[in-house]
């Protein structure tokens, strides 16, 4: 955003340097902070005609793409009340408004469901993937609510103690730190029947099988999700639920974390230590 200077290493927008060239990417960028802020006594119509003029739209250029937003965030009909009779929900909707009047093609969200109802907050999350797959936008959203994160995002950064200690697809992190270790896959199938104990042990990866109430669990060597409901369902079987264990985005992060802990704890012991001559 070029509203700080790096204390070290470098970042680029679009080929653009933030410290160098700030009004090139403050033209490509734009941000949603946790707590929008409006005039609230101003319509929420009033408030988009600001920005608009702010950003040096021609009036035509302007109304067209305030109504255009104002509609994708469904919020035409409150057009006209003042924002200071705006729900939560209802100014993030807005604030969404405020950043498509610019256009950008890339938008920065920090914590953009705090403090939601739970239906605003599946709403917010429907319009945020419509921005980015339809609208064809690069949205970056910085959250701790890590469920939501795994329900819309593409790429995941994880960060500890400020830095970036792992990055990419949540499948791609779950492998990072699984590599090597028995996978844990958890099955429900009907009927549960001999037949499908013996499907699931005709894979070579299978080392154990156990069966704990209606779920069954397969230890393997390696990922056969995609193998296995493929043969569970030409059978004939019905597949009701098969989850690799320690792949959400919660589990991913708490032994990223666990481990550079462990792994601060190990420097600052190895500080500690006398030094021999």
């Amino acid at each position: 955003m070029g509203l700080t200077e790096p204390t070290e290493g470098s970042v680029s927008i679009n080929g653009f340097d933030p410290a160098r060239d700030p009004l090139r990417v403050k033209s490509l960028v734009a941000y949603l902070p946790d707590n929008v802020g409006f005039y609230q006594d101003m319509s929420g119509l009033a408030n988009l005609r600001y920005t608009a003029a702010l950003n040096g739209l021609p009036p035509e250029i302007a109304e067209k793409r305030i109504q255009n937003a104002l509609a994708k965030v469904e919020l035409t009909k409150a057009a006209e009340r003042k924002v200071g009779e705006y729900s939560r929900g209802m100014r993030q909707r807005l604030g969404i408004a405020d950043l498509l009047v610019k256009d950008p093609p890339l938008i920065i969200m920090d914590e953009p469901t705090l403090g939601i109802d739970p239906e605003g907050i599946r709403e917010l999350l429907e319009l945020i993937k419509e921005l980015a797959r339809e609208d064809n936008r690069t949205i970056i959203i910085s959250s701790h609510l890590l469920q939501q994160v795994q329900k819309i995002c593409d790429q995941v950064g994880i960060f500890v103690k400020g830095k970036m200690i792992a990055s990419g697809t949540i499948d791609q992190l779950g492998n990072q730190l699984l590599a090597g270790q028995k996978l844990k896959l958890e099955l429900i199938a009907e009927p549960q029947d001999e037949g499908l104990y013996k499907l699931c042990q005709s894979f070579d990866a299978v080392l154990e099988l156990k069966k704990e109430d209606q779920i069954l669990t397969l230890m393997c060597a390696e990922d056969i999700r995609p193998q296995l409901a493929q043969k569970i369902v030409t059978a004939g079987y019905k597949l009701l639920h098969l989850h690799l264990r320690g792949f959400s985005l919660d589990d991913i992060y708490q032994r990223y974390f666990q481990r550079e802990e462990g792994n601060y704890e190990q420097g600052r012991d190895a500080e500690a230590k006398p030094s021999r001559t």
